[in-house]
């Protein structure tokens, strides 16, 4: 059976929709996954493996092929665990008429099920508002940064049963609530970014990094 599931990955600070399309059928048992994925998701296949086992669902011996669309494009980091498993989980009809259209899915696995939360929220939230995605699934950790970005559906997960029950309708998860900022108008700046003639891309890269509290490191 085939599933696709969506997810979004980013080049810099542009992202860009990654589809996750998983393949079981019978044959000699195997798991692989192609579309120029880096070490940390060739190890994926034990991550997710174990998690769906530890959160009490049957691991079938079945021949695997996931494939992370753009083929020609190379895929980086863990948030890829948790797709690749909901593809999975669907393609074996654990899930079931769950609508995922409009729905991209970011998330690290731990051996036991559970969510971890990821680096670089934020960019990718903005950069699905701009593709039009309507909803995210992501770590509960990464809820709250998240919701900054208005116009998004947020869905926090922490266990990977979590979502299993919410796409199957079992369970209702309240969206995050959306964040806002509360600035003192009244303080003036000596100097402020209107004072800076272009380089967009770096005050877009400082005001990212300034409202998620990351570090930032630019280099001439």
């Amino acid at each position: 059976m085939l599933s696709i599931v969506k997810s979004l990955a980013l080049h810099g600070l542009q992202g860009y929709l990654v589809n996750i399309q998983v393949d079981i059928s019978a044959g000699m048992p195997s798991f692989e996954i192609v579309g120029l994925p880096d070490t940390s998701i060739r190890e994926a296949k034990e991550r997710v493996k174990t998690a769906i086992r530890n959160s009490t669902y049957e691991f079938l011996s079945r021949k695997i092929v996931v494939n992370l669309a753009p083929a020609n494009t190379k895929k980086e980091g863990s948030i890829f665990d948790l797709p690749i498993a909901v593809g999975i989980l669907i393609a074996t009809g654990f899930i079931h008429n769950a609508d995922l259209s409009n729905t991209i899915l970011i998330g690290e696995l731990s051996l036991d099920g559970s969510i971890c939360p990821i680096k670089g929220i934020l960019p990718i939230c903005i950069e699905a508002k701009h593709l039009g995605i309507k909803r995210i699934i992501l770590p509960k950790e990464n809820a709250k940064e998240a919701s900054i970005i208005d116009g998004l559906d947020i869905i926090p997960i922490s266990n990977l049963n979590e979502i299993i029950d919410y796409l199957n309708n079992y369970l209702i998860i309240p969206s995050e609530p959306t964040s806002h900022f509360i600035s003192d108008t009244n303080t003036i700046y000596e100097f402020d970014f209107s004072e800076v003639k272009g380089q967009e891309n770096v005050k877009r890269a400082l005001e990212i990094s300034s409202a998620g509290g990351h570090n930032c490191l630019l280099i001439r």
